[in-house]
């Protein structure tokens, strides 16, 4: 069986990483360090030249996924400018205070969003019912799900993940994020039976402008090393090869 591979990357340098490594398709945003915002313009334009597929992530700020009436202003104007750069899809989601999906806001973006292709994303992992929230997310008509399966990782929520495969029916693609590896991810698609996996594949790499003194004046942290590892992807395709 042949499994996609998506790697989430957040600058130039990663568009490339992924795809040296062999991905499939790339899910793009920026500031990957606090979950991942929308990409700016210029990488939305850099993105369009990639050789595979490209998803953005539409998620204006990083206070949660509770968006007021400017937030969905602005997602709109997001998935407009995704739409012209020539990108395949967007990555969305929002919730209510209660954890459970914002219906009304989702279904704005995904009318916005037509033709595109339509990922739901982790904020699914926030919900209380998750059978519930599947069911709601296959009527709102998206095409893809991501999620851990309600854990810190998709290792940990690998029953979840199982039963929310199996509750999909094909319906709706269940695809696995979250920590996902080399040395994990033949166990997690082999246990969920997943078509499709969502990846980081990031490294610490050793960028000489983050000196003692640029982490200190707040222009970055030792977090900021981190960068999609053209070597992880590759290890990650292999893994998959090997455990089919």
């Amino acid at each position: 069986m042949n499994v996609l591979v998506e790697i989430c990357v957040d600058s130039p340098a990663g568009i490339v990483a992924a795809e040296d490594g062999g991905a499939d398709r790339i899910e793009l945003c920026s500031a990957l360090d606090c979950g991942g915002l929308s990409p700016s313009p210029g990488l939305l334009s850099r993105a369009a030249r990639a050789a595979i597929p490209v998803h953005a992530l539409i998620r204006p700020h990083a206070r949660g996924f509770v968006f007021g009436a400017s937030d969905v202003e602005s997602m709109m104007a997001d998935i407009d400018a995704v739409r012209e750069a020539g990108l395949a899809g967007v990555v969305i989601g929002a919730a209510l205070p209660d954890g459970n999906l914002d219906i009304e806001t989702l279904r704005q973006l995904c009318d916005r969003a037509a033709g595109l292709s339509l990922t739901l994303h982790r904020v699914f992992d926030l919900v209380p019912d998750p059978r519930r929230a599947l069911e709601e997310a296959i009527d709102l008509g998206f095409t893809r799900l991501l999620t851990s399966g309600g854990s810190e990782t998709a290792e940990k929520g690998i029953l979840q993940l199982a039963a929310l495969c199996r509750q999909a029916a094909g319906r709706i693609c269940v695809m696995p994020g979250g920590g996902i590896s080399a040395s994990n991810v033949g166990r997690i698609v082999s246990a969920t039976g997943a078509v499709e996996v969502h990846a980081s594949c990031r490294s610490v790499q050793s960028v000489p402008v983050f000196s003692e003194r640029y982490v200190a004046l707040g222009f970055g942290s030792s977090e900021s090393l981190k960068m999609t590892s053209k070597e992880r992807v590759q290890e990650l395709k292999a893994s998959l090869s090997l455990s089919n």
